[in-house]
């Protein structure tokens, strides 16, 4: 899909169509997030490196749930 970059302010923008958009499950005002692969970018409505810490803190809730339920006390 071609995309055009167009002026917006003193900054440049994309405009993504709404079909993209609904494609994506993404509204005015969502973030996406841009990571960078050799062979260009890609853009995704949800932070890889945050799903990896999600990953972390899941599996050390699992882990340490007894010690988690003292804290809590």
């Amino acid at each position: 899909m071609k995309l055009k970059i167009t002026t917006v302010g003193n900054s440049a923008g994309i405009v993504l169509p709404k079909e993209l958009m609904a494609r994506l499950r993404l509204e005015k005002g969502d973030a996406l997030y841009a990571t960078e692969l050799p062979d260009g970018i890609k853009l995704s409505p949800f932070d890889p490196e945050l799903a990896d810490q999600m990953d972390v803190a899941e599996k050390v809730m699992r882990e340490d749930r007894n010690v988690l339920r003292k804290l809590a006390e």
